[in-house]
C-alpha cells in the first residue's frame, strides 16, 4: 500500500445508479485510492453506434489517467464491489493503451473491509503524472470483424451475459433481445468460484476446454464491460488470440442489417 509507484483505482459503479459508485467511495475506500467513473471518466459520450459505453479516445483517456496521478511507470491495482467486473474493464483499457503493470484485486472491496483491512474517507492529493500511449489495436475487434466471424466462423464469438439474456428470454437493458448468430455463451461470473474469488488456472482451462488454444476468439457482453473478466480468464487459461468487441450487443443491434439469434446454438 505504501510503495510510491502503486496506485489503487476504485472502480465501483452500478448501472442505472451512476452516482452510487462515487458515494460509496466517499463513505470509505482503500487508503490512497483514486476514484474513476465508468461513464464520466472511462467512456466516450453515447452516439448512434459504439454501444452504451463507447471506448474513450486514447489521448483523452491518457490525459485523464495522468491527471489522476497514473503515470507510465505506475503499478495500478483496480478494485470494485461488482465481482471484479468493472475492475477488469480498467485492466483491459490500460492494457489496450500499452500499460502492462495493471492488476485486478481478487474478491472486492467488501471482502477487504470485512477482513478489517484499513479503510479511509480521506481523498488523496492527485499529483499529475505523464502517461505514454502505446496502443495495442490487436486487442480490439470491430463490428466488421464480428460480422465476418458470425457469417463464416472465422473466430469464436463468446457472449458473456447470463443465459437468459443470451437466449433472448429477457432483456432488461437493451432494445432487442437475443445474441449474435453463432455465438456461444460463457457467463462472466463463472470465472469466479463459490467464494467469489477468481478460479485457478486449471479450473479456467477446464471451463474453456471446448475451445482450441489457437482459435481466434472475440468476446462481447452488453456494452463491453462484463466481457472483460472473460478476456482475463482466457488469457490466464493460455489463450493468446483474444479480442474484445467493445461495443458489444448494444452496438451490434444499432445496425439495422445485423441479424439476431435466440435460443441455444447447436
Amino acid at each position: 500500500m505504501h510503495e510510491p509507484d502503486v496506485v489503487f483505482a476504485d472502480y465501483r459503479f452500478l448501472l442505472g445508479q451512476p452516482e452510487t459508485g462515487r458515494k460509496t467511495y466517499e463513505v470509505g475506500h482503500i487508503p490512497g485510492s483514486i476514484y474513476l467513473d465508468l461513464e464520466k471518466d472511462l467512456s466516450s459520450p453515447v452516439s448512434a453506434h459504439g454501444g452504451r459505453h463507447p471506448l474513450p479516445d486514447p489521448a483523452a483517456l491518457a490525459s485523464r489517467l495522468a491527471k489522476a496521478g497514473i503515470g507510465s511507470n505506475s503499478r495500478i491495482i483496480a478494485y470494485d464491489d461488482q465481482g471484479c467486473m468493472n475492475a477488469s474493464r480498467l485492466w483491459w483499457l490500460l492494457r489496450y493503451l500499452g500499460h502492462e503493470q495493471v492488476y485486478v484485486m481478487d474478491e472486492s472491496f467488501s471482502a477487504w473491509q470485512n477482513a478489517k483491512f484499513p479503510v479511509t474517507t480521506d481523498v488523496p492529493v492527485q499529483i499529475p503524472s505523464s502517461f505514454d500511449v502505446k496502443l495495442q489495436p490487436q486487442m480490439l475487434a470491430s463490428v466488421e470483424d464480428v460480422q465476418q466471424a458470425s457469417a463464416s466462423g472465422s473466430a469464436v464469438l463468446i457472449d458473456s451475459r447470463d443465459a437468459r439474456r443470451y437466449a433472448g428470454l429477457e432483456e432488461p437493458i437493451d432494445a432487442k433481445a437475443g445474441h449474435i448468430p453463432g455465438a456461444v455463451n460463457y457467463f462472466w461470473k463463472d470465472v469466479l468460484n463459490a467464494d467469489g474469488r477468481w478460479s485457478g488456472v486449471e479450473a479456467l482451462e477446464e471451463r474453456f476446454v471446448k475451445l482450441g488454444k489457437d482459435d481466434g476468439i472475440i468476446v462481447y457482453c452488453g456494452s463491453g464491460v462484463s466481457a472483460c473478466p472473460n478476456v482475463i480468464a482466457l488469457e490466464e487459461a493460455g489463450f493468446t488470440n483474444v479480442k474484445l468487441y467493445s461495443g458489444s450487443w448494444s452496438d451490434w443491434i444499432s445496425y439495422e442489417g445485423n441479424a439476431v439469434a435466440t435460443g441455444e446454438e447447436i
